[in-house]
């Protein structure tokens, strides 16, 4: 089917394109192929979360709200998608020569904290860390507020991090190491499925059905069903831990611009214990750090995915309640994915696809946030 897009929305492709392709072109010449292959693997992500409209904030929210769980069991795909072939690269990828690292970290008060801080943010907000990203890169001005106030509070965690980081925890756990790669998926398998199916139970209970998917209508200009979605993020999670050997990230980059804005107009950030280990990124081009390089292409894909399906239209009027909602809820996200591991994508996705516990924790308290902030919402009239 022929791809037919205005004349404007046709300057925003082609200018999307070419700085996908200047960015890609700069991480080469910084850090290598790999790092120019994560700049496109990020544009196929931002590609990918518009046109699936696929955040993790409004399935939360919905399942609340609306008692549907259609969003959730999508997620649950790309978790398994990915596991299928993230647990055996971790647990065997160096023995087949190439080497890859999940995210198994500690978990703790710091933690707990951070995740319902993140829950509440993200509803505020009105997107996670992937959801702030792609939907400020298709246009939306709020997310571009809650975008910057989001670097803030990242920034500003790492004041901090030293802190937070003498606070109680538990050890790192991963599942892979504990029950191998085929048992921890079946554990990931069977916590899943159950979730799953009592995602059905109360969306029957409440309509007596279940609701119709959306269908997919082009692969180029969109909409996507959310099951394409999660297969394409899927492909995404699963090229990343191939190309850059870790999971896919997101909100470490919002903490290394901020330190880098901070560092330029004289803040000694570089005396802050977080980033006396950091010094080479903060010295370095942002070019070397690949979560930015991926998260500028996330930005650019969803531009692009934007204007191919008509939608591209920045609205720069903003209500005073929009205006603070989103400042507050970025503040939130940001301060919160540094004490937590990262946000959704991170820690939620990252650390689940790695078989770690933590992001097992992670989803408990970041829920329990999020049901505050949907209450929240409601209080405050948000749709």
């Amino acid at each position: 089917m022929a791809v037919t897009i205005g004349k404007s929305q046709g300057t925003v492709v082609a200018a999307a394109a070419g700085l996908l392709a200047l960015i890609s072109l700069g991480a080469y010449a910084e850090a290598g192929m790999r790092q120019a292959v994560a700049v496109l693997i990020g544009g196929l992500a931002g590609l990918s979360l518009y046109h699936a409209s696929f955040g993790f904030t409004a399935a939360w929210r919905r399942i609340v709200t609306e008692r549907r769980g259609a969003g959730l069991r999508a997620q649950f795909v790309l978790i398994l998608l990915t596991s299928a072939v993230s647990f055996p690269l971790i647990a065997w990828g160096g023995q087949l020569g190439w080497p890859t690292g999940g995210f198994v970290f500690p978990f703790g008060v710091a933690a707990a904290i951070g995740a319902f801080m993140f829950g509440v943010g993200m509803q505020l907000g009105g997107g996670c860390g992937s959801g702030t990203l792609f939907t400020a890169g298709g246009g939306s001005t709020r997310m571009m507020i809650t975008l910057a106030a989001f670097i803030l509070g990242s920034v500003l965690a790492t004041a901090h991090l030293h802190l937070w980081g003498q606070l109680p925890k538990l050890p790192a756990t991963s599942l892979i190491r504990e029950f191998g790669p085929h048992g921890a998926f079946l554990v990931t398998a069977a916590v899943l499925g159950t979730l799953a199916f009592a995602t059905v139970r109360i969306e029957r209970k409440a309509h007596g059905e279940l609701a119709a998917s959306r269908k997919t209508d082009s692969f180029l200009t969109g909409p996507w069903s959310p099951m394409m979605g999660a297969v394409m993020l899927a492909i995404v999670g699963i090229a990343t831990f191939v190309v850059v050997g870790r999971p896919w990230g997101i909100t470490s980059a919002f903490a290394l611009w901020g330190g880098k804005i901070f560092h330029a107009v004289g803040i000694p950030v570089d005396t802050w214990p977080y980033w006396t280990w950091q010094r080479g990124a903060l010295e370095n081009s942002v070019l070397r750090d690949t979560t930015s390089v991926m998260d500028f292409g996330v930005i650019l894909g969803a531009m692009a995915a934007a204007a191919l399906a008509g939608r591209f239209a920045p609205v720069w009027q903003l209500s005073r309640r929009d205006l603070l909602t989103a400042i507050a809820g970025g503040l939130l996200m940001g301060y919160g994915a540094r004490l937590a591991y990262g946000c959704n994508i991170g820690a939620y996705l990252g650390g689940l696809v790695s078989g770690s516990l933590h992001g097992w924790l992670w989803l408990l308290f970041g829920f329990l946030g999020s049901l505050l902030g949907t209450r929240l919402r409601l209080r405050l009239g948000m749709g």
